[in-house]
């Protein structure tokens, strides 16, 4: 069975949405641990960059103080003309507040510094705390989260005399462009490995389920009827190679099976016929002995009967030897049939032409095509609806009439005959025997008929099967090939 009837649910689509889910979820997780790994770095470049800058400008702040001690109120004297000069040098604003976080001095211009006074909660924090304190904020003209930073001012008595607040010191936006762009050539570099993977899969899934199609369609195809089974070849040393060396092990395996019992079920089936031909012959024998050995015992010269005796005599031997010549023609038209001669006809006509003889019976045809035209012998359709027929008529008790129903169909490329009767019907437990040579349900008869049906049948790739009820009829179905 081709595996495209299985669409969705196919070997072939499995391993191909398979190997694109492994893909896919290889590639995210990478991209998805580099990205965290990147973050984490820059972010950490990020805290390094800032600390060596505040420690930087700390460092020049401290050596401006660094020759006497002074005082909160002096850091405007000693720092006035320096704290220009420290921020041209790092570029960087400088503010510097008291210990209670009001405005003590800048670089720029006081109406400039929009933040007079520490916030108390900041300021409580760096006073508490002792270290610097980082504050995030928003800056609407760049458009990026941009970070402050607080840190204590100490003199060279390492005595707090102020804080100092570097605004808007740090940029990680800056940092994270970075691995913005890195994950924009990764995410290109992901789309066209992904499109390689697809290719691949479907490349791989094909080959592989092209390959499983055809071992399978073969070994479908294996009857014990197929002539020869012809061995698959494939080269390739893998799983499927060691698949297709079973198949070809096995398929010898079978052909040696199927030798031996077609030997043997012809020596079974000659051997049976023999009886059976054996058992006919004796039947008319008896009788004509029986005859002979009356008229002998009998037998009067003088009698004046005696020509009238003798005539009846041989005609009685006569009759049973006709009947040794009856059986003896019918076992050998099913010893050998006919060669088949195939021809294309109309199966609808050629059925009409067959049922002629049959005129005085009550037979009607159905079929749901007009002209059903096939290819076959004429003579074994003539022979398989013949013995059909004429069992349908035997079928049917005395006194009663026979009615025989002839049905044509046609599906695709095959055709079914059957015929039916509304005779005494066939008891089940004779289903299974009704087809072997020598069975026969009537008084008289050899039991041949339906048994050459059905090698006729089979001859042609066809079966043949039974529905019967006691008491209502039966009906036998044909199914052959149209071969057109």
């Amino acid at each position: 069975m081709p595996l495209s009837k299985y669409k969705g649910y196919s070997l072939r689509n499995r391993v191909f949405w398979g190997f694109i889910i492994v893909c896919l979820l290889s590639m995210a997780g990478s991209s998805i641990l580099s990205y965290f790994l990147l973050k984490n770095n820059a972010e950490e470049q990020s805290r390094t960059d800032m600390q060596n800058k505040t420690n930087s400008l700390m460092s020049a702040l401290d050596y401006a103080v660094s020759q006497a001690p002074i005082t909160t109120n002096e850091i405007p004297r000693v720092l006035g003309n320096r704290i220009l000069e420290i921020a041209d040098i790092t570029k960087q604003d400088i503010i510097i507040y008291d210990l209670k976080g009001s405005f003590l001095l800048s670089n720029k211009e006081a109406t400039l510094v929009p933040q007079k006074k520490i916030p108390q909660n900041i300021l409580r924090d760096i006073i508490t705390k002792n270290r610097r304190i980082d504050v995030q904020e928003f800056d609407a003209k760049i458009g990026a989260t941009k970070t402050s930073s607080y840190t204590i001012f100490q003199n060279n008595s390492l005595e707090p005399i102020g804080i100092v607040y570097f605004p808007y010191y740090h940029n990680e936006e800056a940092h994270l462009d970075i691995l913005n762009r890195y994950l924009k050539y990764m995410l290109v570099v992901n789309l066209m490995i992904i499109i390689f993977s697809i290719w691949l899969s479907w490349i791989i899934s094909n080959n592989l389920t092209n390959a499983i199609s055809k071992f399978s369609e073969m070994i479908t195809r294996i009857t014990l009827f197929e002539k020869e089974m012809q061995p698959i070849k494939y080269y390739q040393n893998d799983e499927l190679g060691a698949l297709v060396k079973a198949y070809n092990k096995m398929i010898l395996q079978i052909q040696d099976h199927k030798d031996r019992l077609a030997f043997s079920e012809k020596e079974k089936a000659w051997r049976e016929m023999a009886k059976q031909v054996a058992h006919e012959v004796k039947n008319p024998l008896t009788p004509m002995k029986l005859t002979i050995q009356n008229f002998m015992r009998k037998f009067d010269p003088s009698d004046p009967e005696v020509k009238e005796k003798l005539k009846k005599m041989g005609d009685s031997v006569i009759d049973q030897i006709d009947l040794v010549a009856t059986v003896a023609t019918a076992f050998s038209q099913f010893a050998q049939l006919p060669e088949k001669n195939n021809e294309t006809f109309n199966l609808n006509q050629e059925v009409d032409s067959i049922l002629r003889i049959f005129n005085n019976d009550r037979i009607f045809v159905h079929s749901n095509k007009e002209d059903i035209m096939v290819n076959m012998d004429r003579i074994y359709l003539n022979r398989i609806l013949t013995n059909l027929i004429t069992n349908a008529k035997q079928a049917v008790e005395e006194n009663s009439e026979s009615i025989i129903n002839v049905d044509l169909e046609q599906i695709n490329k095959r055709f079914v005959l059957s015929v039916e009767d509304n005779g005494v019907g066939i008891p089940e437990s004779m289903h299974e025997r009704i087809f072997e040579p020598s069975f026969t349900s009537k008084t008289s008869g050899m039991g041949l008929g339906l048994t050459m049906v059905r090698k006729m049948v089979e001859d042609y790739g066809g079966e043949i099967s039974l529905k019967s009820e006691v008491g209502k009829g039966s009906k036998f179905i044909i199914s052959l090939p149209t071969n057109v």
